[in-house]
């Protein structure tokens, strides 16, 4: 599985062994939404707004699914 936070890449060298694409879509379903709740929360210091993710996976020699998701955070201020 590859995973992107905007222009960040990252691979899982490990991967994850599973038997149907139900399966794959599944995981990466439950990794991106952990990504974006990670997003969410660091971004309050860094006061990036906008962001994109996504997960590429494999089976070891194509891409057989993306998940992508883009998202924006909005703080309202008081005033």
């Amino acid at each position: 599985m590859i995973s992107a936070r905007g222009d960040n890449f990252t691979a899982d060298d490990e991967g994850l062994e599973l038997t149907t694409l139900a399966g794959a879509r599944a995981e990466a379903a439950g990794a991106i939404a952990d990504m974006a709740r990670d997003a969410i929360r660091k971004q309050s210091n860094k006061g990036c707004p906008d962001h994109q993710l996504a997960i590429e996976v494999r089976d070891g020699r194509r891409p057989v699914l993306a998940v992508k998701l883009s998202f924006e955070v909005d703080e309202q201020k008081e005033g």
